[in-house]
């Protein structure tokens, strides 16, 4: 037997999902968390999964893939590792400057976000570089040993060099960080900014270096954890891990550049989110997950995950491919509470401990889940597959306190409890599409998460979508998306050019050492030649900007190519049109900077629909739009396959990882590939 895992940890409970190269089969399985050893609560997983633990042999296992929240909690939470910043003499307060504008221009209170590094721990070195990268000044070495002694000293964990111009030479810098390196040893980590981000622009290099210092102790000492442990159960192949990129990495370069791991995690939906458009025939989806905590909100436009260069995560630019995540705290833990009159529902969560009022385990605030009980949406019997049994009764209790305090019925209440989530996850939807001039109504829903599914019509209800997508195990659906994703491997380098100063021969030339680079990157990550490619693209402006768009190119040798510069420019009036509504074809265009990125493919695991089981329906009484309905409540085994008709709304569609709700006078269908999709009705 040979299984490929994929595991998904997040801070209630642990997914996995087991695809069997054999037989095609795709299980999926929970388990509590167990934060104490991370590696616990995966084994109690699979060993669900194959209903007995003695069964596992981890020798079975010939490619492992799991996403981890590590570095993000860290960073969230503010507990992330003791930095020191080193940068060149006279830039010491770039990093506290930061940037001038507001992120919320009407908010009085508005603050910046306090830095990571105090200004009492950054010290400059002498040595200067010009910005095409001479030198006009030697480094201060002397200086660099002196920082190196003050690490020592004082307990740093790690360090950031981020010096002048390192993106056009980094010669200072590699310099700085070898002798770092020789006074400090392995104990502490030392960051690159060049190795971060070869990018111009020295504030958010500065930030991209520092937050991966900051995150990275952490994140090296997890995959180092979960490496060793996994080992000692007999695993002989590599651990990958997802990147905030969408691609995979194996743990040895993940520990050396933790940095690309910081939304690992949420990102496993979205690639998910690739594969199902694919499956589907699709161009563009809405990815959707809501879990106990959060709601994220990610795009597939094109068949393509919507990545960006470089992102703002808890107010701190970083630049990285990162997929496009916006998340706000609304998820089933997100608490229902009366303030000035008025009904509020999150972003405060009832976290897994005491959790909601129905987990029985001393909650007593009413939380969206609580609503969803009451209004009989949940299974209590069979909730998470029966791994947990449900207090129906203290989830009355909260709805009906809180509805007494503001003079309402208790189903009342609770209805306006789930109206209130879904009008502020549509709100999320709009902040992604609508904003950026897209127009959801041309997307599909795609919903996952251990709640997406229970709300996902409503949404969709309130954004005009007339389609739902409800995958396979939509409760470990991220998981399953990591075994979707590819091996990527993201180069950048600098290349500043007037297009009256571009030579196609020579930017062709850069962009093959780019692809020779790429490949190489490939090769060491155990990629097969035969799965390789390496896509190229520009990041392009027209002269006088400061933004710049990216513009793939056919491949690294069309620059070479007779009127390349006349193709060029029109591509990017076209994305400049697209984007922001105009385009200004006759102003000259400049280039900044190369984008090489290598893809390694693996076998897809998506399979055909699983056998259907019988399972008989049961029948309960359900509140719509403040109605009592009978309403069917089916496992999703017995639901009818692709040829044998329809399952008319009302009704409860119950699974191991998710609870689907399909409302009165909405048709769902399960198609070959075992998605359940859902005709929205308004």
């Amino acid at each position: 037997m040979t299984f490929r895992v994929a595991m998904d940890i997040g801070g209630t409970f642990t997914d996995v999902v087991c695809y069997d190269e054999q037989t095609g089969a795709v299980l999926a399985s929970k388990a509590p968390t167990t934060p104490g050893d991370l590696a616990e609560g995966v084994f109690a997983a699979l060993g669900r999964v194959v209903d007995d633990p003695t069964l596992i042999s981890f020798s079975w296992i010939s490619f492992f893939v799991h996403g981890t929240t590590q570095g993000l909690n860290a960073l969230l939470e503010r507990k992330g590792a003791k930095v020191l910043l080193l940068t060149s003499a006279g830039a010491r307060d770039v990093y506290q400057i930061a940037r001038g504008n507001r992120e919320r221009m009407f908010d009085l209170r508005y603050r910046k976000p306090t830095p990571l590094v105090p200004r009492a721990d950054v010290m400059e070195a002498a040595g200067r570089l010009d910005w095409r990268g001479a030198e006009l000044e030697p480094l201060d070495e002397q200086a660099v040993r002196r920082a190196a002694q003050r690490v020592r000293a004082e307990g740093f964990d790690a360090v950031a060099v981020t010096l002048l111009f390192s993106f056009a030479n980094p010669a200072h810098e590699l310099r700085a960080g070898e002798i770092l390196r020789q006074e400090l040893g392995d104990d502490v980590l030392v960051v690159l900014s060049h190795e971060v981000a070869r990018e111009w622009r020295e504030y958010e290099r500065t930030s991209s270096a520092v937050l991966e210092a900051y995150a990275g102790p952490v994140v090296r000492t997890y995959l180092s954890r979960i490496e060793r442990r996994f080992a000692e159960r007999g695993l002989t192949v590599p651990v990958h891990v997802m990147q905030s990129s969408g691609g995979l990495v194996n743990a040895g370069f993940a520990m050396r550049r933790p940095l690309q791991t910081l939304l690992s995690g949420p990102v496993g939906g979205t690639m998910g989110g690739v594969a199902a458009a694919r499956l589907l025939g699709r161009a563009n989806a809405i990815c959707v997950d809501m879990g106990g905590t959060s709601f994220d909100v990610s795009l597939v436009v094109n068949g393509r995950p919507d990545v960006s260069a470089e992102a703002h995560i808890e107010g701190f630019p970083v630049l990285m491919p990162i997929v496009n995540l916006h998340t706000i705290g609304a998820g089933g833990g997100s608490i229902a509470y009366a303030e000035a009159g008025a009904l509020r529902v999150g972003p405060e969560s009832a976290g897994a401990v005491p959790g909601p009022a129905c987990y029985g385990r001393g909650g007593d605030r009413p939380t969206v889940t609580d609503a969803n009980v009451v209004l009989g949406r949940v299974d209590p019997a069979w909730f998470a597959g029966g791994l947990m049994e449900l207090d129906v009764e203290a989830a009355g209790t909260a709805v009906a306190t809180l509805a007494g305090t503001l003079g309402m019925d208790p189903l009342q209440l609770a209805e306006g409890v789930c109206d209130i989530a879904n009008a502020k996850m549509a709100q999320a939807i709009r902040t992604l599409t609508v904003e950026h001039g897209v127009e959801p109504r041309e997307f599909a829903l795609v919903a996952f998460g251990g709640a997406g599914a229970m709300h996902a019509v409503f949404i969709a209800r309130e954004l005009g979508i007339g389609e739902v997508v409800v995958p396979r195990f939509p409760g470990a659906f991220s998981a399953w998306g990591m075994l979707e994703a590819d091996v990527r491997r993201d180069l950048t380098h600098p290349y500043f050019r007037a297009q009256d100063d571009l030579d196609g021969g020579h930017l062709a030339a850069r962009l093959a050492e780019l692809e020779r680079d790429a490949m190489a990157a490939l090769d060491s990550q155990g990629v097969a030649h035969d799965r390789r490619r390496v896509e190229h693209a520009l990041d392009m402006r027209y002269e006088g900007q400061d933004y710049t768009l990216t513009i793939p190119l056919l491949d690294a040798t069309e620059p070479a190519s007779p009127g390349f510069l006349q193709a060029i420019a029109q591509r990017y009036a076209e994305a400049h049109t697209s984007r922001y509504g105009h385009a200004t074809p006759e102003a000259p265009v400049e280039f900044v900077m190369l984008r090489s990125t290598g893809f390694g493919t693996f076998p897809k695991a998506a399979t055909a629909a699983p056998a259907r089981e019988t399972h008989p329906p049961a029948v309960r009484d359900v509140i719509f739009d403040g109605q009592v309905h009978r309403t069917a409540v089916l496992r999703r085994s017995a639901l009818p396959g692709p040829l044998n008709g329809e399952v008319e709304g009302p009704a409860i569609v119950v699974e191991e990882t998710a609870t689907t709700v399909i409302p009165p006078g909405c048709l769902a269908t399960v198609d070959a590939n075992g998605f359940l999709i859902i005709k929205v009705t308004s």
